[in-house]
């Protein structure tokens, strides 16, 4: 798999560890624990919308890809990540499909959520799940003005070996993500709103004619 494409999964993934978060809406706990302070912070939360910067690093600090964009959240299971930096790239789920579109290259490829995100954080995006069962969720220092809070999985079959999450007076600034391969995702959000009304097509993809469709047979 290429570095451009490693980077558009990276995306992909980083969004979808979102969705923890929202599980936690639903959860009630008679103590301050690190988890219901997270559930503090989104209660009430039913969609998001921000601008991100994205860095992907080796683990060594040497970084590989760096971009940039606008993305979009729906609950439950909905996202978009519109790159506009360093191209035009795509990467959007509906609830049942993920796609992942390249203008540059003239070519789409499109999943099934429940196969091609199964063993991710995704598994919580219907709101089934808790993230108690799913991660072990520790309070960490502030750092750089920030709140912060670590999920380490339970499980094995994860490709995550670590996610931080930083916030600043209850709204989402950073993301940290280390996967099996030790390459550091790092996000950082800005001019962020939450429980705006979204528009049913902006998270739909048709695509262009001419586009080189892979795996239109999920369905």
């Amino acid at each position: 798999m290429t570095l451009h494409k490693l980077a558009v999964m990276s995306l992909a993934i980083a969004a979808v560890s979102l969705s923890p978060l929202w599980a936690l809406m639903g959860v009630t706990a008679a103590a301050a624990t690190p988890a219901a302070e997270v559930e503090k912070y989104l209660s009430g939360l039913a969609s998001w919308t921000a601008d991100f910067e994205q860095t992907i690093d080796d683990g060594h600090g040497n970084v590989l890809r760096s971009a940039a964009g606008r993305l979009y959240l729906q609950r439950p299971g909905k996202f978009r990540w519109d790159y506009s930096q360093p191209s035009e790239q795509l990467v959007l789920a509906d609830g049942k499909q993920i796609w992942f579109y390249d203008k540059d290259l003239a070519q789409a490829n499109v999943r099934d959520m429940d196969t091609s995100l199964a063993s991710t954080p995704a598994s919580l995006l219907s709101g089934s799940g808790s993230v108690s069962t799913q991660f072990d969720v520790t309070a960490l220092p502030p750092r750089a003005g920030l709140q912060w809070f670590q999920l380490v999985p339970k499980h094995a079959d994860t490709d995550f070996q670590v996610v931080r999450i930083g916030f600043d007076k209850g709204e989402l600034r950073s993301m940290f993500l280390a996967d099996k391969l030790n390459q550091i995702t790092q996000l950082t959000f800005s001019n962020s709103k939450r429980n705006v009304r979204m528009a049913p097509d902006l998270f739909s993809f048709t695509p262009p004619p001419g586009v080189d469709v892979i795996g239109r047979g999920a369905k």
